[in-house]
């Protein structure tokens, strides 16, 4: 079968990973945690960001940060994860859906305003594929109304709103290192501080609630407990497998968008099925190469015969709100969500996919839709 994705391996991971080992500098925060974190100032500008076991975890950090709890409402996308809605959720928060667009996965910023009340806190905007959402929308809402928003920037690491690095538009963002993402590091994730009242207790939570690292720049003489925290950081030998990675991302972004546009020509045009729309403010990292089609008749029936081929294809999310342990909580009328949960079908797209695999999939996307 040709894979739905497969990780890059670059080829530098395993001397990273030795040379933390033969260090014995193994539990994190190390060497490597730091040489990733000055990557993403460098090169991103992100104020600042922290290494975190997933992109989960961050998300996590990101709802203790905003203080969230009962009472609170945070707007989230129906068609994401449920780690973008579990730690809100988790802190007491009421989570209120909104729908997706019409021409792109993403969030609506006309439906996030229609559920904006006094209680809204945190608005939650997930860049499905990489594609940037309308962060000017968004933002102005947020401003108006004196709303924090948080980015769950899972499948955006490199991406772009116009110029500007996704994760660093909200107070808040997150990046994934999963396998499934363009780079990994196995498990891990980044949790990007853009606003800076929020510096200073990151890095309390980050390190247990401790002021550690303090104490380890020698500007205390010991470590104490100030606030709530957990083991967010991942261990030296995820953060040095990262570091194999990192100075390979042009490389293997501009790989997977050359893949990318290839599918977008050769599927255009062709009855029961489209390409990704991409606005003109979103500059992608060519995530994932989805289809959306007519129904979801369709949609199932490709992904069938995509398989006799010898093709991996897969539908994505299904609707938060529709899911069985939401159904007892609440309704919504999410007709975009429910629209792109039946009809998206997701094709093989890797850095190391080859021009006759490429070939192949796209022949048979062709022969499929003309039978």
């Amino acid at each position: 079968m040709i894979p739905l994705h497969k990780p890059y391996i670059s080829g530098d991971e395993l001397a990273y990973v030795t040379d933390a080992i033969e260090s014995a500098e193994l539990s994190g925060n190390g060497k490597y945690t730091n040489l990733c974190q000055e990557y993403f100032r460098d090169h991103y500008g992100f104020h600042t960001s922290l290494l975190t076991t997933s992109c989960t975890t961050a998300l996590e950090m990101a709802a203790l940060l905003s203080e969230i709890g009962p009472g609170d409402e945070v707007i989230v996308p129906s068609f994401t994860f449920v780690s973008s809605v579990n730690p809100f959720l988790m802190r007491g928060a009421s989570i209120v859906f909104a729908d997706s667009e019409t021409q792109t996965p993403n969030i609506d910023p006309q439906s996030i305003l229609k559920l904006i009340t006094k209680k809204t806190k945190v608005i939650i905007v997930v860049h499905y594929a990489g594609i940037a959402c309308d962060m000017d929308a968004i933002m102005k809402i947020a401003q108006d109304q004196n709303i924090l928003v948080i980015e769950d920037a899972a499948h955006a690491q490199g991406a772009k709103h116009n110029q500007t690095y996704l994760g660093s538009l909200g107070a808040l963002g997150t990046y994934s290192f999963h396998p499934t993402k363009n780079i990994t590091s196995g498990e891990g994730g980044l949790l990007i501080v853009n606003d800076e009242k929020f510096q200073h207790r990151a890095e309390l939570l980050w390190e247990k609630g401790t002021n550690r690292k303090n104490f380890l720049l020698g500007e205390v003489n010991k470590y104490e407990w100030w606030d709530i925290g957990s083991s967010f950081y991942p261990s030296e030998l995820n953060a040095a497998f990262l570091w194999g990675q990192l100075s390979h991302v042009d490389k293997v972004n501009n790989r997977r968008m050359d893949l990318w546009k290839v599918y977008a020509e050769e599927l255009s045009n062709i009855p029961g099925i489209e390409v990704p729309n991409i606005p003109k403010y979103a500059n992608h990292n060519a995530h994932l190469f989805y289809l959306k089609a007519e129904n979801n008749n369709l949609r199932n029936h490709l992904i069938a015969e995509l398989k006799k081929e010898g093709i991996s294809a897969a539908f994505h999310y299904l609707a938060l709100h529709e899911s069985p342990f939401w159904k007892t909580k609440g309704h919504s009328q999410l007709t975009e969500a429910m629209n792109w949960q039946h009809c998206i079908i997701r094709l093989p797209l890797f850095y190391s996919m080859t021009e006759d695999e490429l070939d192949l999939v796209i022949a048979s996307v062709r022969k499929i839709m003309k039978g």
